[in-house]
């Protein structure tokens, strides 16, 4: 009787790589791949079962890029998508319970501590002279991020850029004769004026100055203080070559106090906490709020444009460069140890040496030219075409091409394929990419045992909502760091994380 693997995975899958932008969407060196490995096997295609989520394939008979990568590559691809995180996460589980492993499949790095840890993952550190292409497409710094212990068992896609900004209604501040805000003060006058002025000149108090998700709002408010928070929360990240994280930051408090006082000026959003996602940009698009922290995708893209025009066919949006304040200029903290999705091989595939080879080739095919443009682009000629070196889209690639995505397991070029796709936002993709940042750390860190990131996330939150709210004095915030340490746990964290930093060579 084959006996059964019982592996709990206690945490949903994080997926990237397309899902900000709906739509989005390299065999070892393309042709020597190929080659090498049909000179030793047979000729019936090697099939391969690919398992992740997100997203949705249209059937094998009209999923071009399957077809094209099983001719290129000899394979008969079998990819299964699932379209929530939590379907992934249960059909993942019951696909390793039963020893049923896919032959490559997305983990999270929670997901790769354990199984790596359990000897069910494949440490691709051997097989590394094989997956020259994929390593120089991926870089360095991905590679990292797929290392435990100094092995590398997860690959890691390419990185992707920053998609968020803040923006602000030009048309507004033009009527009330003010000037684009680039200081703290600044911004603060101009969400009061937003408020108070009747900016929409329909002579009713129904506006407000700044809307957006919970504390994700003010990242660039913290930037300015020098602390770095990504999406609201609090990060790792070096200064004069030592480590720190977000809450022990000198300039935490000051932060802190300045964001409780534009909330208790009454420009803020109201429901700012409430705020989930469409609800805040819903706001904006309706005129209901002239600055907000959004991805240029949130505003910028066609169909929004066109939402916008419809309520004010005068509405103008404009990305603010970073505010300036007592800290720097700092748009936001990038976590760069967060991939946008890592994917893993079962150990037992070693048993298999002709489909792990298959494995490699996929990998290494994606990463090469010609694998690229296909995963990105779709078929050349029908998807797209050549003018020189530059990619013209046709009128399919829309059509068609909102499911490339999910064959770029090497990930792609980031600012080349936005760009491409999304020619007429270049600018906005261009302006976002190029504000001033901290480099985050925090995706390098594995949870510590005894160390409940749940719990202390959720304690961290709230507290710091009952600071920016006027809920808890400024007074406490030390003894709110103590509980943390002691009550939380979070001490473990704080030494996991300084000894990660260190390995990695971030902090000398």
């Amino acid at each position: 009787m084959k006996k059964k693997l019982l592996v709990p995975i206690l945490l949903a899958m994080t997926f990237a790589g397309g899902t900000l932008i709906a739509g989005c969407g390299g065999a070892p060196a393309a042709d020597k791949s190929a080659e090498s490995s049909n000179s030793v096997t047979s000729i019936k295609p090697v099939k391969l079962d690919i398992l992740q989520g997100g997203g949705a394939l249209p059937p094998p008979d009209q999923d071009n890029i399957k077809q094209e990568l099983d001719k290129a590559l000899n394979t008969d691809l079998n990819q299964t998508v699932y379209a929530s995180g939590e379907d992934y996460k249960n059909q993942l589980n019951v696909r390793i319970s039963s020893g049923n492993f896919p032959d490559l499949f997305l983990v999270d790095r929670q997901q790769l501590k354990q199984l790596s840890d359990q000897g069910l993952l494949l440490d691709f550190t051997p097989y590394m002279d094989k997956l020259k292409p994929l390593q120089d497409f991926i870089g360095a710094d991905s590679l990292k991020k797929g290392m435990l212990n100094g092995k590398t068992y997860a690959i890691a896609k390419s990185p992707t850029v920053p998609y968020n900004t803040l923006w602000i209604r030009q048309d507004w501040l033009d009527k009330l004769n003010m000037k684009m805000p680039t200081t703290l003060e600044e911004l603060l006058e101009v969400s009061k004026a937003f408020t108070e002025k009747d900016p929409d000149g329909n002579g009713k108090k129904d506006t407000y100055g700044l809307t957006g998700g919970k504390l994700a709002t003010f990242d660039t408010v913290f930037g300015a203080f020098g602390v770095g928070m990504t999406f609201g929360a609090p990060t790792i990240y070096v200064k004069d070559n030592k480590l720190v994280n977000s809450l022990y930051d000198p300039g935490m408090k000051d932060a802190l106090a300045f964001i409780q006082k534009m909330i208790a000026s009454g420009s803020v959003d109201p429901e700012l906490l409430a705020n989930a996602g469409p609800q805040e940009q819903q706001k904006a698009i309706k005129g209901q709020a002239g600055i907000i922290y959004i991805a240029w995708s949130g505003l910028m893209k066609d169909e929004y444009v066109e939402q916008i025009k419809a309520v004010n066919p005068n509405a103008t949006w404009v990305q603010v460069d970073a505010i300036k304040g007592p800290g720097g200029k700092y748009a936001y903290a990038n976590d760069i140890g967060v991939a946008p999705a890592m994917f893993a091989v079962p150990k037992s595939l070693e048993k298999n040496p002709e489909k792990l080879q298959k494995v490699f080739d996929l990998l290494n095919y994606v990463s090469s030219k010609d694998g690229s443009q296909l995963v990105q682009y779709g078929v050349k000629g029908k998807h797209y075409n050549l003018d020189g070196n530059k990619v013209v889209p046709t009128d399919l690639m829309s059509k068609e091409g909102g499911y490339f995505w999910l064959y770029q397991f090497a990930g792609r070029p980031e600012m080349n394929y936005l760009t491409v796709k999304f020619a007429k936002q270049a600018k906005f993709i261009e302006f976002a990419s190029k504000q001033p940042h901290i480099d985050g750390l925090a995706g390098f860190v594995d949870l510590p045992n005894g160390y409940n990131a749940a719990d202390a996330n959720r304690y961290m939150q709230e507290e710091l909502y009952k600071f920016v709210y006027g809920k808890r004095p400024m007074s406490e915030y030390d003894s709110f760091l103590k509980t943390l340490e002691g009550t939380m746990n979070y001490k473990l964290y704080l030494d996991a994380a300084e000894k990660r930093v260190k390995e990695l060579g971030y902090v000398k």
